[in-house]
C-alpha cells in the first residue's frame, strides 16, 4: 500500500498492472508489443548511459536513437554486459544511489565478492506484477485464501520479500520460515507448516526434499500429516523428473515457479500448465552461441538453444543491458491458446556446467532428468561420475525413507536409459548423503549434486559448498 502515499508511484503501479492485464487477456498484438519493447529498450539504454558510471563508459559509442529494430544485427551493435563486469564495476553498475532504493540485497558471495543488488519501487512494481498475474493462474486452483510457507536461503535475498508481496497481492497469508537459521531450524519450520496448516510452499527443490526428510525423521508422513497442495520451487535446477518426485513425496503439485537471480530479477515464471514462460513486459530475450557470441538461429521447430542474454525494459536501480546470464536455455515459441502468450523457457543449467560423459555432451538439466525419470519417493539424491579402465561410469546415490511403501526405483529402466543416451553404465547406492546437497541455491547445482571424480581434484565451488555446510543449522 506504499503507493497511496506517492501519487506518481500510484499512477505507475496502475499503468503497469493494466498493461499486464491487457497482455494476459491477449489484447496486445505482436506488433504493439514489439513497438513497445523497442521504445523501452532505447529508453533503458539512454537511462543507464545517463545514470550509471559503468554504462556511461561501456556504451559510450551507442546512440539509443540508432536502434530502430530489435533484430540480431542491430542488437549486436550494443556490447554485452558480463558477470565479470558486475564483479569489477560493483556500485558503478548502479543507475541510482543506494539511498534511492527501498531495499538492499546482494549476491551470496560464496565463491567470490558479493555484488550489490538494491531494488527501488520501479524494480519491485514491475517484477512483482508479472509474478502476481502469472502465479494467479496457479494458486487460484487451490483456493482464494491460502496459507503459504516461504522458505528462502538468506535474509539478504529477495526470496521472502518478493513472494510475500506477490501472495499479499493475491489475498494469501504468508509465513516466512528460514530452516537454516539457528533461530528457526527444521523442527520449528515443520511445526509451523503443520499447525497452520500451510496449503502452499515456496522453496528450493532441495529444501522441499530436506523438509520431507526431516519430517520422516520425526515420525511424520509428509503426505498424511501436512496439508500442502502446491509447492512452488525456485533457486535451483529443476528438471521435470525432480519436480514430479517433489510432488510425489508431499502429495502435492510441484512447479518450477521462477527463473531469476539477484542481479537480473525475474527472467521467467510458471503458469497453470506447469510451463516456465518468459516475461516480455520485463525483458528482451536473446539466445546466443556461448562460444562465438553470435545469435542462434531457430531450428525447424522454432526452438533456439544456447546462452540466454537479456535486457531490462524498466528503469530502476540496476537495469542490465544485453546481460550474458551464463545459463543455457531452450526457448520455444508461444503455444496457441496458452494462458500466457509468451515463449516457453527451459533452463538447462550454466554454460560451464555442461558435462562430457561417455564422450557425449549433456546439460545438468538433461542429466538430472535422465537419471530421475524412474525413481520416486526419494528425499535426496546425488550423482557421482567416475572412470574405470578408461570408460566413464555413473553412480546414482539415493536417500529413501525405509518406512515409505510408495518408494520405487526401477534400476533396470535407469540403466537402460543411460546406456541409450550416454553409452555408460550406472550403479546405485542408498543411504544418507550429508548436508552438501542443501547448498545448490547458495553455490551451484553442480557443486551440490555432482561429484566428478575423474581428475581427482575438488573444484572451487565444491570446496565452497563443503565450507558452507559447516555454518548452517542442519
Amino acid at each position: 500500500m506504499f503507493t497511496v502515499f506517492n501519487e506518481e508511484l500510484d499512477r505507475i503501479a496502475r499503468d503497469i498492472r493494466d498493461r499486464h492485464f491487457a497482455y494476459m487477456r491477449k489484447e496486445t498484438s505482436e506488433a504493439e508489443l514489439a513497438a513497445w519493447q523497442l521504445e523501452q529498450f532505447r529508453r533503458s539504454v539512454a537511462y543507464v548511459k545517463e545514470n550509471s558510471p559503468f554504462y556511461r563508459r561501456h556504451l559510450a559509442d551507442v546512440a539509443p536513437e540508432s536502434i530502430t529494430a530489435l533484430t540480431p544485427e542491430q542488437l549486436a551493435t550494443v556490447p554485452f554486459t558480463t558477470k565479470d563486469d558486475l564483479r569489477s564495476a560493483f556500485e558503478d553498475m548502479l543507475s541510482q544511489p543506494f539511498n534511492k532504493a527501498w531495499i538492499f540485497y546482494e549476491t551470496t558471495g560464496t565463491t567470490g565478492r558479493s555484488t550489490p543488488c538494491p531494488r527501488d519501487n520501479i524494480d519491485s512494481l514491475n517484477n512483482n506484477t508479472t509474478l502476481t498475474v502469472y502465479y494467479d493462474t496457479i494458486l487460484r486452483q487451490y483456493g482464494d485464501h491460502l496459507i503459504v510457507g516461504v522458505s528462502g536461503p538468506t535474509e539478504l535475498h529477495a526470496f521472502g520479500d518478493t513472494f510475500g508481496e506477490v501472495c499479499r497481492n493475491l489475498g494469501h497469508a504468508v509465513a516466512k520460515m528460514w530452516p537454516h537459521s539457528p533461530m528457526v531450524g527444521y523442527d520449528r519450520a515443520l511445526k509451523t507448516l503443520r499447525e497452520l496448516p500451510a496449503n502452499a510452499l515456496f522453496s528450493t527443490p532441495g529444501m522441499a526434499l530436506t523438509l520431507a526428510k526431516k519430517a520422516r525423521a520425526a515420525g511424520l508422513d509428509p503426505r498424511r500429516d501436512f496439508g500442502l497442495d502446491v509447492i512452488m520451487c525456485t533457486g535451483e535446477l529443476a528438471s521435470p523428473s525432480l519436480l514430479e518426485n517433489v510432488g510425489a513425496v508431499w502429495g502435492a503439485r510441484a512447479y518450477n515457479a521462477l527463473y531469476g537471480s539477484q542481479e537480473s530479477s525475474v527472467m521467467g515464471a510458471a503458469t497453470a500448465d506447469g510451463l516456465l514462460r518468459t516475461a516480455p513486459l520485463l525483458n528482451v530475450y536473446e539466445v546466443i552461441d556461448p562460444v562465438t557470441g553470435q545469435a542462434v538461429e531457430p531450428g525447424a521447430d522454432g526452438v533456439r538453444h544456447g546462452e540466454l542474454v537479456l535486457t531490462a525494459l524498466y528503469q530502476g536501480s540496476k537495469p542490465l543491458i544485453r546481460y550474458r546470464t551464463g545459463d543455457l536455455v531452450r526457448l520455444t515459441p508461444a503455444l496457441p491458446g496458452a494462458v500466457v502468450p509468451a515463449p516457453t523457457l527451459e533452463v538447462l543449467g550454466r554454460t560451464r556446467d555442461v558435462m562430457v560423459i561417455g564422450g557425449r555432451r549433456i546439460s545438468g538439466y538433461d542429466l538430472e532428468d535422465l537419471l530421475l525419470t524412474h525413481p520416486r519417493g526419494y528425499v535426496d539424491y546425488q550423482i557421482v561420475i567416475d572412470a574405470a579402465d578408461g570408460r566413464d561410469t555413473l553412480t546414482l546415490r539415493l536417500e529413501t525413507p525405509a518406512d515409505d511403501p510408495e518408494v520405487r526405483v526401477d534400476e533396470q529402466a535407469v540403466a537402460r536409459d543411460c546406456r541409450e543416451r550416454l553409452g555408460v553404465e550406472v550403479s546405485f547406492e542408498y543411504g544418507p548423503l550429508g548436508p552438501i546437497t542443501t547448498t545448490g541455491a547458495m553455490v551451484s547445482w553442480k557443486a551440490a549434486r555432482v561429484e566428478d571424480r575423474r581428475d581427482g581434484s575438488i573444484d572451487r565451488e565444491r570446496a565452497a559448498a563443503l565450507a558452507l555446510t559447516a555454518g548452517r543449522a542442519q
